[in-house]
């Protein structure tokens, strides 16, 4: 089973875990590469998992550990099942201390793949000119970049105009997006297996301005309208930016493809949103 790796080599503790997969590997049949940024934290080297075909990806790290992990996963649409020695963790699924428990179960198939769609955005200029897409698993952000400061955005859900947002920027998110960027600025949680985006405003400049959700068969333009067109960005789950130009157009859609996450036992979106959010949590008040 070839096994990938991806981590953030800021966490002290991945040398010493990397070393324990090397060790527990042959007895759950990896074989394992890694990404170029933690290649001088192995025990001993591994081959690089570049136009590797994988049968499992692991990460090490937080959910932008996972999220970049994911991405580089989407054409293969391999299982990914995090290791967090992050601080919330929330889509990771195993931790240091459960981590062989978990290899024990996947070798078993003992395990749920739960599939999660991605966000493809383009950018198009005024001439139709269109850059590569960009897949994002979590949210796709129009935001200004430098100093903080309202821009105007014109936003198109199908080939009907929204309307015009004066905010600091909008986030389009996916059902897993749903409880990140997107719910900090006030948009809704979407249960997974609901088909469907959310476009949230960040800081709108009126109190006539909610979050907004889509079906996941929406074409979601988003133009900045000018002046406000200086140093304005899109990114990508918040790890990957480029620079809009004036009258460039954001386009963003549901991808073909989609992320697999691991999930193990039986507990459910909700108790993942109490243990690890404190979703309704009363404690304080109850006798």
């Amino acid at each position: 089973m070839n096994v990938g790796v991806v981590g953030n080599p800021r966490y002290r503790d991945l040398r010493g875990l990397l070393a324990r997969l090397v060790a527990v590997a042959p007895r759950y049949g990896f074989t394992l590469c890694g990404e170029h940024k933690i290649a001088g934290l192995w025990p001993a080297p591994v081959p690089s998992l570049d136009s590797q075909r994988l049968d499992l990806l692991l990460t090490f790290g937080g959910d932008g550990t996972l999220l970049r992990g994911a991405r580089h996963t989407v054409p293969q649409e391999v299982p990914v099942l995090g290791i967090n020695i992050g601080r919330v963790g929330f889509l990771a699924e195993a931790t240091p201390e459960t981590m062989e428990a978990a290899f024990e179960a996947f070798a078993r198939q003992e395990c749920t793949i739960e599939p999660r769609r991605v966000l493809e955005s383009t950018i198009a200029d005024a001439e139709g000119a269109r850059r590569p897409p960009a897949i994002a698993v979590n949210v796709v952000v129009i935001h200004k970049s430098g100093v903080a400061r309202v821009i105007h955005l014109r936003v198109t859900v199908g080939d009907e105009e929204v309307g015009q947002y004066s905010a600091d920027g909008i986030v389009v998110a996916t059902q897993t997006g749903s409880t990140a960027y997107s719910l900090s600025a006030g948009g809704p949680i979407v249960i997974p297996g609901v088909d469907a985006m959310v476009i949230t405003a960040i800081c709108p400049h009126t109190l006539a301005v909610r979050p907004i959700v889509a079906p996941g068969s929406a074409r979601v333009s988003i133009e900045v309208v000018p002046p406000w067109t200086d140093e304005v960005q899109v990114s990508y789950d918040g790890q990957v930016a480029t620079t809009l130009k004036p009258h460039d157009q954001v386009v963003v859609r549901q991808g073909p493809a989609v992320v697999k996450l691991v999930h193990f036992g039986k507990e459910g979106f909700f108790a993942r949103l109490a243990r690890k959010l404190q979703w309704g949590d009363l404690t304080d008040r109850r006798s």
